[in-house]
């Protein structure tokens, strides 16, 4: 399944990357270009989507990270939202779900930003 990223912003700085398809080796650099991107953009928040994410690999998992600690240094909130129960099972194997700010929904993660 190719990857397809879409982006949707609000007038008070939260940017939400919905992120469709799977997130591996080959698919996880755009999904760092973009979260690059953003950070750049001084967000006051960025969420990330993972609702239609089937599945993800440990460089998928890095790439968040990554993001994760791009938001500590920039100082952006940095949610995740709609883990299928793949994905979750993943970040619970790695021990990141008390790691990340991850809400059920969207508007769960829009919530006191």
């Amino acid at each position: 399944m190719s990857l397809d990223l879409k982006i949707n912003r609000n007038n008070s700085g939260v940017t939400t990357l919905l992120i469709a398809g799977d997130i591996d080796m080959s698919s996880s650099p755009q999904v760092r270009t973009r979260l690059t991107d953003l950070f750049a953009e001084n967000q006051t928040a960025i969420i990330v989507d993972l609702s239609r994410v089937a599945y993800i690999d440990s460089s998928g998992i890095a790439t968040l990270v990554e993001g994760l600690q791009w938001s500590h240094a920039n100082n952006t909130k940095f949610r995740l939202t709609g883990l299928t129960p793949m994905v979750k099972d993943v970040f619970e194997i790695a021990r990141l779900l008390t790691v990340f700010e991850v809400f059920e929904s969207n508007k769960e993660a829009h919530e006191g930003i």
